[in-house]
């Protein structure tokens, strides 16, 4: 990739953190010096928990960031630029979860997000440049409705094409889109 090394890459995981053969996991691993939202031992579900953590790893950080948010990690990055706390040189937002409608089996029931303030998805401008990666046949998400997103916030739309919501799950450990996305935030 080539992404100014002078950033630093701060990889923002969903809500299911780490796994091993995903694409945040396996891109970090190139970038020496990235850093990861670790994940979270108490409020695992809590939106402002989760938030916080991003802010903290955020402002841990000297010099330029650009992050690299999946699914509801992605959530997480529009909450907290409502009112961030430093500049951020861009943001790749991939699949991000629509927790505006009930998910599926597996993931947590809409009531419990609700519950824990994931509710309603920001609308406001994200203030620095954007790219939202999204998937045409994602289980979590409409397309348009994340193409809303997207123009809400500001960002570009990035059509991803036919990869799920882009997790082992949907066959996806390797994404190399990514590099060349987060090559162009870096630019």
């Amino acid at each position: 990739m080539s992404a100014d090394r002078s950033a630093t890459i701060l990889f923002v995981p969903g809500l299911r953190d780490h796994v091993a053969d995903h694409w945040q996991t396996l891109i970090a691993a190139e970038f020496p010096g990235s850093v990861t939202v670790e994940p979270l031992t108490e409020d695992r579900l809590s939106r402002a928990a989760r938030v916080a953590a991003l802010d903290a790893a955020l402002n841990a950080i000297s010099g330029d960031v650009i992050i690299a948010a999946h699914s509801a990690g992605a959530l997480m990055v529009a909450h907290w630029a409502q009112n961030p706390t430093r500049a951020v040189r861009g943001a790749l937002l991939a699949t991000p979860a629509d927790v505006e409608v009930p998910l599926p089996a597996g993931y947590p029931a809409f009531a419990d997000l609700e519950a824990n303030g994931w509710l309603p998805i920001p609308r406001g401008r994200i203030p620095f440049p954007t790219i939202v990666a999204a998937s045409r046949n994602d289980p979590l998400a409409a397309y348009d409705k994340v193409a809303g997103l997207a123009a809400d916030w500001g960002a570009e739309l990035y059509d991803a094409g036919d990869v799920g919501h882009l997790n082992p799950a949907g066959g996806f450990g390797p994404w190399p889109e990514a590099k060349a996305l987060l090559a162009r935030l870096a630019e």
